[in-house]
């Protein structure tokens, strides 16, 4: 019996933490910021628990029949909790916060109900002093598992709304399984039907999962879905209209078909093009090898490193037809050289210097994002580049974002580069903004050395002058170990949303 119950207290507390990481998971990738959504849904979570803890002291008398309905409960709230709340954002305006906490709470409580009862029940089979230290043992020892499981396995391989199914299920096998322990003490035949219901819907769930996601995910975009894949940093969404390919990153758009030569051109040819015999470069993000097309257009590139964070990007635009054909197959040429890691980790571990560099960053909206964004980086960044280089850095709308754009430029200066900010016009986006980081003073290109869709050495000066609507603010340096740049940005998009 003893073992029976420690072997529940190791499932029961997998699956409490798996609806914790879950709920934190689904509120970053829909609502951005990362460290803010993780760490408000784990404190309602906790405060959560602290109720159900609380309110188990009222709960007297047939002790294994309560623990049975609140697994059950746990089961099918738990279960669902990732399909509900995917769906309720996809469909309905508002609300989504408020449900999301709200299930939250309700879970957190259900779920602080379950070790008080396991422990009331465990009594009568063990002495006080070793039933406190064994079922709290196994209680961290399931929360060990998952935590390990769920960033290596559940999320990127079964997806959240499959692994919220996949632990309501457990939570129900928990239930069948006391019930068989405590057969003598239970309406056996009435709880076995609840059972079957609480299966029957999970496991439809479970089946169904990737239909609901698609569902889901058809109301979120306007055009037609072509490729989904969820990845451990990310989930990838391709969308088509006719010849517009746009590629979703967590929801938000990155790229255009239509369009995104603008961005591209803007991005990598100003500074690109006033290099005499640029041999090296580096692109640090631009998973999508359209900078890389752009770079690979200058016969004096030997090779390009382009370092990566998510090996799904990359392999997608290496090998998908319609993409592969918007890159101009960037990444199969023998000059381009792929490595999948995090930038400003590989940058502390690698000693190349190059005539040029990219940084072409998501928008700093989470604070795993922001800290490229910071001094430190951009000293870190200067480090690699040859005294006579250049780099590029995306850096938001100066129109939207101004504060943040202009941030940027505060940080690029402070970590000892000089600033050149400049903006184009990308009908997807609006004004984007760039910055130009080299050692000495920036002049225009006199000459393109190809054919471009959108500049011109006539138009080029104007990419460099700011209407007084973006023009300079006093704004504070962006820091590691304080990261303004995120609330900033997260500030100002708020605003543009609303």
């Amino acid at each position: 019996m003893r073992p029976a119950l420690l072997a529940t207290v190791f499932l029961i507390a997998s699956c409490g933490l798996a609806y914790e990481l879950i709920a934190g998971t689904l509120a970053s990738y829909l609502l951005g910021d990362s460290v803010t959504q993780f760490s408000t849904v784990i404190g309602t979570y906790l405060f959560a628990m602290g109720i159900g803890s609380w309110l188990s002291k009222y709960v007297v008398g047939r002790l294994v029949l309560r623990f049975v309905q609140v697994e059950l409960l746990v089961g099918v709230l738990g279960g669902v909790s990732a399909a509900v709340l995917f769906l309720l954002y996809a469909w309905v305006e508002g609300p989504f916060r408020l449900a999301l906490y709200l299930m939250v709470l309700l879970i957190g409580v259900l779920v602080g109900l379950e070790i008080p009862l396991v422990m009331r029940i465990l009594r009568q089979h063990v002495g006080f002093r070793d039933l406190v230290s064994q079922v709290l043992t196994f209680d961290y020892l399931g929360a060990l598992a998952v935590s390990l499981m769920f960033p290596l396995l559940l999320a990127p391989h079964l997806g959240l709304m499959r692994s919220a199914f996949m632990f309501g299920l457990l939570n129900v096998a928990v239930s069948v399984w006391t019930i068989h322990l405590f057969r003598t003490e239970l309406p056996v035949r009435a709880l076995y039907l609840q059972c079957g219901l609480a299966a029957l819907l999970l496991g439809a769930g479970f089946i169904g999962a990737e239909q609901l996601t698609t569902l889901a995910e058809e109301s979120m975009y306007v055009d037609r879905i072509v490729y989904t894949e969820s990845t451990p940093y990310q989930r990838i969404v391709v969308t088509r209209w006719r010849d517009d390919l746009r590629l979703f990153l967590n929801g938000n758009l990155q790229f255009s078909a239509r369009d995104e030569y603008r961005y591209h051109e803007a991005l990598i040819h100003p500074a690109l093009a006033t290099l005499p015999h640029p041999a090296r470069v580096l692109v640090l993000g631009g998973g999508d090898g359209l900078a890389l097309r752009e770079i690979l257009k200058y016969p004096s590139v030997q090779e390009v490193t382009l370092v990566d964070l998510d090996p799904a990007m990359t392999q997608l635009f290496s090998r998908h037809p319609l993409l592969t054909q918007l890159n101009d197959n960037a990444f199969n040429s023998p000059r381009a050289h792929v490595v999948n890691a995090d930038a400003l980790v590989w940058l502390e571990q690698d000693a190349g210097r190059y005539d040029f560099i990219v940084a072409d960053f998501p928008d700093p909206s989470n604070y795993s994002v922001g800290k490229l964004y910071t001094e430190a980086f951009y000293r870190l960044l200067d480090r690699h580049l040859k005294s006579d280089g250049m780099a590029v850095i995306q850096s938001t709308s100066p129109m939207y974002a101004r504060r943040s754009f202009w941030t940027i430029v505060a940080t690029v200066e402070a970590a000892g580069l000089q600033a050149t900010p400049y903006h184009a016009m990308v009908p997807s986006f609006g004004e984007w903004g760039y910055i130009i980081a080299s050692h000495r003073p920036y002049k225009p290109p006199v000459s393109y050395r190809m054919p471009l869709r959108f500049l011109s050495v006539a138009t080029t000066p104007a990419l460099f002058s700011f209407p007084p609507d973006m023009s300079r603010l006093p704004v504070d340096v962006n820091r590691l170990n304080n990261q303004g740049l995120v609330r900033t940005f997260e500030e100002e998009w708020h605003e543009v949303i609303r």
